[in-house]
């Protein structure tokens, strides 16, 4: 049977996507040392019947689940450990949709984040293979050899880097997915290694760098400076290499830095209690960053479970949040706001009592650095340009000139 005639003018719906997130496993090869999965461990798996009874749950209820499309989401520890749960969960996904004659059927999306050590192994080469038309990986590098190896080490007591292994695999999955982006985590330590990672990182091939720092509490005094001065130079080096008409950071955005408007501009950064996670005990989250494995100080925020369904009650203080209920009135008449980000789950974590309401600002200094970085690289691209569009002005006048004594 031809699973791919049925509906076929279902089509992927950008945007308004149905974020569903299995976590699969809670271990992984590494313990990366800025990781916020403060308790991943190697029992936590999940297994074929909880897997199969969330899917039916999801599926059964549609009308709880109106969005256009979704999005299925693979996580860990390294959700690769888990390649044949995963291929079986997705054989389930796909022939449920179409029996289901569900308005997911082909407007879905599997989704992987991975350390990409395993990447090339059998298993998974064959799954992609499989699932291609319909698959989102991201293999996460964070830059140089000594910038990825700092945070990004072997569980174990040697910290070795895992660098190595991970490379090597960069060129298969560009093959693979052409315009596929990496993720790089910025903390502490690695501040001294951003713009010669993403320059590395360029060079490997990969033309989007999704770049962020953690949000968590981790900044120390100066940190600020030498982040701004960092991006400075990946600006210089950005601009005057001309890889800003071929390549993105995500560091340097047009419309970041600017005052908002609460009434007009007042939505929520984070989508959690819009999104549905799922452990391996069968429990339900607003995001995997409320399961216990993601929290340092809370319990872990449930909303049900595969045996009595989600509980809407418990979703109600996600629907009301926004930027003014959660920041304090510095956040909501800052200068530089736009672009200033937030994790909900770690708003929980951070906040003095068990609420959502409190919006954690260890990021500020780091948010503010980066604006004035931005400035300085949209004011030098739109020099350079303007400079080139003259320069290109004066040439077609040169040449039309130079046409026209030669027709004299």
């Amino acid at each position: 049977m031809n699973m791919n005639i049925k509906n076929s003018n279902s089509s992927w719906q950008s945007g308004m996507a149905k974020n569903i997130t299995f976590i699969v496993t809670k271990d992984c090869q590494l313990a990366c040392k800025y990781c916020y999965l403060v308790g991943k461990n190697e029992k936590e798996r999940m297994s074929w019947e909880v897997a199969k009874q969330a899917i039916d749950y999801i599926l059964d209820n549609e009308q709880d689940f109106r969005e256009e499309s979704v999005v299925w989401d693979f996580i860990g520890g390294e959700p690769f450990l888990e390649i044949d749960l995963i291929d079986k969960i997705c054989d389930y996904l796909k022939s449920e949709m179409f029996r289901r004659d569900h308005h997911w059927f082909n407007s879905y999306r599997f989704s992987f984040s991975t350390n990409g050590i395993n990447y090339d192994t059998e298993k998974v080469q064959n799954f992609i293979k499989k699932n291609r038309d319909h698959l989102s990986i991201g293999i996460t590098i964070d830059g140089t050899e000594v910038k990825h190896d700092i945070n990004r080490v072997y569980k174990g007591n040697d910290e070795r880097g895992s660098y190595k292994d991970v490379v090597r695999n960069i060129p298969l999955w560009l093959q693979q997915f052409p315009n596929a982006g990496t993720k790089v985590t910025i903390a502490s330590p690695d501040i001294p290694y951003i713009k010669e990672s993403v320059l590395h990182l360029y060079s490997l091939g990969i033309k989007e760098v999704n770049i962020n720092c953690v949000f968590e509490d981790v900044w120390e005094d100066g940190d600020d400076k030498k982040f701004e001065d960092q991006l400075m130079q990946l600006a210089d080096a950005i601009i005057d290499g001309d890889y800003f008409r071929d390549h993105a950071c995500s560091f340097f955005m047009e419309h970041i830095g600017k005052p908002m408007d609460p009434k007009r501009d007042n939505q929520n950064w984070c989508g959690a209690g819009r999104m549905l996670s799922i452990d391996a005990a069968g429990n339900f989250y607003p995001c995997t960053r409320f399961a216990q494995y993601s929290l340092r100080d809370k319990k872990a925020w449930m909303i049900g479970n595969i045996n009595k369904g989600i509980d809407k009650n418990k979703l109600r203080p996600f629907f009301t949040l926004d930027r003014c209920t959660q920041s304090k009135q510095e956040c909501i008449d800052c200068e530089v706001a736009s672009g200033c980000a937030w994790c909900q789950g770690e708003n929980y974590d951070a906040a003095e009592s068990s609420t959502v309401y409190q919006r954690a600002t260890a990021i500020c200094k780091m948010h503010k650095a980066r604006v004035r970085a931005n400035n300085y690289y949209w004011n030098k691209l739109y020099r350079k340009l303007e400079l080139e569009g003259i320069a290109k002005e004066e040439a077609e006048k040169q040449m039309k000139q130079s046409s026209n004594n030669i027709n004299c």
